[in-house]
């Protein structure tokens, strides 16, 4: 009959027909305009980056140059009143259910299109079809799904334009920037909401992303999974994709005991899993040695205690910095921890351009951890003296 459309399905299968095309949908987003248009952390096939700006257009009305500016800019003034959709700005009930209306109002802005704009398509149908008719893609979807699947094609237009909205613009925008763990302290307050997704294509692992923009996988624990990087994997076997860049991988090389360029440029490439590494190695068992021997009446101050003496300095409230500061009161050792981790994320900060600088200051750094007394914060110190550039040469 007309009503159940051409194709006549049930109703199980079309939810499993709305899933794949709202999958479609999500994997453009987060492979073409996302990873490739915003960041180049690959590059892109013409006929796949075409039927990725097809897609977008009938499916959501985006504009590929709209989008990476405002998503360029996002990451350029991440959470600072410049930032077009911060939870930390904005509120957090603001961005969730107004996402779309933020990315639309910051797409009026001249200067965002101009300045974050650059090296996005002007080619003809870009100026004629996809720019000039925005919602001609839409009405033509709502169309397609009536024939397609009758009455309820409605149900899987309204689905299919409602995903990016909530998914990507409420979610990843809104929960990513407040919930959920972080791997890295970067300088924003971008969270990973999950470690596995599929819905929401690899974009729930948010602060991975925010430590390493341009990288094209965004899982990185070996429990983590990205499926939008699965795609690329396939699209590459075909010829269709190339990844130009991945975030750096932390080379270690045992017994090597000499602090030098190599040493020191290694631990600027991989300051934040250093940062992590000093978290779980130092951090950690100092706090839980301290909580053990702490008396009671003083036991309080030290509830999150590891979470807030790794935090990123910047994102700590004031009853934060209180509470830290009287911590550190009841415990010297927690004190010089918490100050060597301040003052070895100074190094990069102050000397990233000059290397022999940053030799000279890791090597201050590590000699004053190593006469510290704090086992420790000694063995992170030989544990610095491993890193390398290159992984150790293979045992023949």
């Amino acid at each position: 009959m007309w009503y159940n459309g051409f194709l006549d399905l049930s109703p199980w299968q079309l939810v499993a027909v709305t899933l794949v095309l709202t999958h479609i949908t999500i994997v453009s987003v987060t492979v073409y305009l996302h990873r490739y248009s915003a960041h180049r952390a690959l590059e892109l096939h013409p006929a796949l980056k075409h039927f990725f700006r097809f897609w977008l257009w009938m499916t959501t009305a985006m504009n590929t140059r709209e989008w990476t500016a405002i998503h360029r800019k996002h990451h350029a003034k991440c959470e600072t009143v410049d930032d077009p959709h911060s939870p930390v700005i904005k509120g957090l009930s603001t961005v969730m259910r107004k996402g779309a209306e933020l990315y639309k109002e910051e797409a009026k802005n001249e200067d965002t299109l101009r300045i974050y704009g650059k090296n996005c398509p002007e080619d003809w149908i870009e100026r004629n079809v996809y720019s000039r008719y925005p919602n001609l893609g839409v009405t033509l979807m709502a169309l397609i799904d009536l024939a397609l699947f009758g009455a309820l094609g409605l149900t899987v237009w309204a689905v299919q334009m409602i995903w990016i909205p909530f998914w990507a613009a409420g979610v990843i925008n809104g929960l990513g920037h407040a919930v959920g763990y972080r791997n890295f302290e970067c300088r924003d307050a971008a969270t990973n909401l999950v470690p596995w997704g599929i819905l929401i294509g690899g974009e729930e692992l948010h602060n991975n992303h925010h430590t390493y923009p341009n990288s094209a996988k965004l899982s990185v624990k070996k429990w983590e999974f990205d499926i939008g990087f699965a795609w690329i994997k396939l699209f590459s076997l075909f010829g269709l994709a190339k990844v130009a860049r991945v975030a750096p991988i932390a080379h270690r090389v045992e017994g090597k005991g000499q602090l030098d360029m190599d040493t020191a440029m290694a631990i600027l490439n991989n300051r934040f899993q250093i940062m992590a590494q000093y978290r779980k190695l130092v951090i950690a068992p100092l706090v839980k040695q301290e909580l053990a021997k702490a008396d009671e009446s003083v036991r309080h101050l030290f509830h999150r205690a590891k979470r807030l003496l790794s935090r990123e300095t910047s994102l700590l409230e004031e009853r934060h910095q209180l509470r830290i500061q009287e911590m550190l009161a009841h415990s010297q050792a927690l004190k010089v921890i918490y100050e060597k981790r301040l003052a070895l994320q100074q190094i990069w900060v102050k000397t990233s351009a000059n290397g022999h600088d940053m030799l000279a200051a890791i090597k201050e750094w590590v000699h004053e951890a190593e006469a510290s007394g704090i086992q420790s914060l000694r063995e992170f110190a030989e544990q610095l003296k491993t890193y390398s550039l290159r992984p150790a040469p293979a045992i023949a």
